[in-house]
């Protein structure tokens, strides 16, 4: 039975695949967070793989806090990157595979068409900068190791846009959404699906790979907001509004659509469309009230 680590467990995409684990009995899921495994830790994480037999670790450990690593950089560094190259380094000394998840910040959002994964990064903000700088250690501690780039993940776990937009759906007659910012949004539970559909098939890989993952189609943070409020029956009007009008400390791309064809074509996988995905997740949280 292969001993599967996941580490950042208590997030969206780790209790996704919490939920998914009862699926895949040939596999032993640890789950563990910050106060189980400390990942900015060398020595413990060392104990910690030399005491379990680690065949895989999913990284789902992140700091996400995007404009408060504006003032604290040093902390999304030690997070993003310093943790990364411990993971990576450690994974690698015991024999394990490695999966990381990266955003699509790390791009500058200049581009017209979808970006493909030989495109040059170009972060803008800090909390960018050190997503990219933990992709680069991934991919270069590891030779067993994939980097999974998503955008805009929500799910019915932890804080997230879809949550909030149907929160403030109850709670307001209208609301505001910024429509120059142009992604993708990702239902965790899909991504988690295809990171489990992948584990069985990394033996392929003769390298470390980085691949785009997120759901099909593009929205802008208004069209998503739109969609949320309209198919969860809120009576609240949503307008659209531009990046200047609602200013962040740290810089968003202004295009961050992902081309998935790599991925598609690597492991044969069907990815959904963004909107049949929030229906779902969107029942799911209407389930939960």
């Amino acid at each position: 039975m292969k001993n599967i680590l996941i580490t950042g467990s208590h997030g969206q995409l780790g209790n996704e695949i919490k939920k998914l684990a009862p699926q895949y009995p040939d596999y032993n899921f640890i789950f563990t967070d910050v106060d189980e495994l400390d990942i900015t830790n060398y020595d413990k994480l060392d104990g910690f793989f030399k005491k379990n037999n680690i065949d895989f670790l999913i990284n789902c450990a992140a700091y996400n806090a995007v404009d408060k690593s504006e003032e604290d950089p040093g902390k999304a560094e030690l997070i993003n990157a310093t943790a990364v190259k411990y993971l990576s380094k450690i994974t690698k000394k015991y024999n394990a595979f490695y999966i990381h998840i990266s955003t699509d910040y790390v791009f500058d959002g200049k581009n017209h068409k979808p970006y493909i994964e030989s495109d040059k990064p170009q972060p803008l903000s800090n909390y960018a900068r050190s997503k990219y700088n933990g992709e680069l250690e991934a991919l270069n501690n590891n030779d067993k190791s994939i980097v999974f780039r998503t955008s805009w993940l929500y799910s019915e776990f932890g804080n997230n846009f879809v949550k909030t937009m149907m929160k403030y759906g109850k709670e307001k007659d209208e609301l505001r959404v910024i429509f120059d910012q142009i992604g993708t949004p990702t239902y965790a539970a899909d991504m988690a699906k295809v990171i489990l559909t992948i584990i069985p098939q990394t033996s392929k890989l003769k390298k470390p790979e980085l691949y785009h993952y997120s759901n099909e189609g593009v929205a802008s943070w208004y069209d998503f907001a739109k969609a949320i409020i309209e198919i969860a029956g809120k009576n609240c009007k949503v307008f659209p509004i531009e990046t200047k009008d609602y200013p962040l400390p740290a810089a968003r791309p202004f295009y961050s659509v992902m081309n998935k064809a790599k991925i598609k074509k690597d492991f044969n996988i069907e990815i959904p469309h963004w909107r049949d995905s929030l229906v779902r997740c969107i029942g799911r949280l209407e389930e939960m009230e």
